[in-house]
């Protein structure tokens, strides 16, 4: 790429740190701290007790999200979206379970791939990857932190906010999923 089209493609995109605040609407997350990883290619979110179920001919899957100072102890279910290898912070493949779900991140929406993971000894709940942010028009300046402010939850009659309440997280709950091109 040369340098003017570079120019181009950085005028109009948003500049992110390398750790932000994100909500996971859908999850009941309304708070949570990750670190944009542009080295990991997926998403990793800290979860515990995972347990995969079938509904309605599907595969579901329940976990716990620990609680922390910014969001308190919660048990989800959601279905699962794929299963796959993803090498772990040492490189070495492991087979980890995917879920899809709306992210907040300052005032951007959209729909992410999230593998659950145990990072109970890491320095944050969820790394966001580089697949996550890939067209987003947002820059990571590695310099800052926390650049794109809280997370902008639309409207309380929203489906997101409905989630973020606790209300459809349970597969017998679970009314209208937000689609990819859904705003929040």
């Amino acid at each position: 790429m040369t340098a003017l089209k570079a120019k181009r493609a950085q005028r109009g995109a948003e500049i992110i740190g390398w750790r932000e605040k994100v909500a996971l609407p859908e999850l009941g997350v309304a708070d949570m701290r990750a670190k944009i990883d542009t080295g990991a290619r997926t998403s990793a979110m800290h979860a515990e007790d995972i347990e995969v179920f079938e509904h309605a001919g599907r595969k579901w899957v329940r976990f716990r999200v620990p609680g922390t100072r910014t969001h308190k102890d919660m048990r989800v279910e959601t279905p699962v979206h794929d299963e796959r290898e993803i090498k772990n912070t040492s490189g070495v493949p492991e087979s980890r379970l995917i879920i899809e779900t709306a992210l907040v991140l300052g005032r951007h929406h959209w729909h992410v791939e999230v593998s659950l993971a145990n990072r109970e000894n890491m320095g944050f709940d969820m790394i966001l990857g580089r697949t996550a942010i890939r067209g987003r028009n947002v820059l990571v300046n590695p310099g800052k932190s926390f650049v794109a402010g809280e997370p902008k939850v639309k409207a309380p009659n929203s489906t997101c906010s409905d989630a973020a309440r606790g209300i459809g997280t349970k597969p017998e709950e679970t009314g209208k999923r937000l689609s990819k091109g859904e705003s929040l």
